[in-house]
């Protein structure tokens, strides 16, 4: 199966899931900067899953890249992380509106915690479809930045009942790691010859 239905079908759904979100900024009350504070959580909150999206939406990209075709296994994991993505817009608006509150705080990693497994099986699935020794398996490596993206998350969740801005500030943390696109497919599948004419492993 071809993947350009997929591609097409995912954009379109990250590109609601931004659209729901945008939609939770509700316009203040009153003319003055001081009215802007009523907002200003559930903005901070928008800034942030905004930039998460984009980093899903970025490494998408690259993951399908190198993926030509796809199989049943493939489409069923894009479609669960595309479910755990939709949840972002509620998670944000929960965590925005109650002002990084214990619960929303640990719901928020928590749906931050779940779309990362679900990209993780949908890149197990995409390289068994391929091989152990795919452009995709060899770029991926041991994918030290998934890993520790994962052990904030836990964290994050352990104890945003007690510490909800400590949590907060992992997740930021998280988004900082990845806010740079992860170029390793892009090297990978064109790597740049050396100075002698030879092509380098991109790693």
């Amino acid at each position: 199966m071809e993947k350009n239905r997929l591609e097409a079908f995912s954009d379109g759904v990250l590109a609601i899931i931004i659209t729901i979100m945008v939609l939770e900024l509700k316009v203040p009350h009153g003319v003055g900067l001081e009215a802007l504070k009523s907002v200003a959580p559930v903005f901070l909150g928008y800034v942030l899953s905004f930039i998460y999206v984009g980093i899903y939406w970025n490494n998408h990209h690259h993951l399908f890249h190198s993926t030509r075709r796809v199989t049943g296994g493939i489409l069923w994991a894009n479609l669960n992380l595309l479910f755990w993505l939709s949840l972002f817009p509620f998670a944000t608006a929960w965590i925005g509106e109650n002002r990084l509150a214990p619960i929303p705080t640990a719901i928020y990693g928590c749906v931050l915690l779940l779309a990362a497994m679900a990209y993780y099986i949908l890149q197990s699935c995409i390289i068994a479809q391929q091989g152990p020794n795919s452009v995709l398996a060899a770029a991926i490596g041991r994918d030290v930045k998934g890993k520790v993206s994962l052990l904030c998350y836990v964290v994050s969740i352990a104890i945003a009942c007690w510490q909800p801005w400590m949590a907060t500030c992992l997740h930021v943390l998280v988004a900082l790691i990845w806010l740079v696109p992860d170029r390793r497919i892009e090297r990978a599948l064109h790597p740049h010859p050396d100075p002698k004419g030879s092509e380098s492993p991109g790693r």
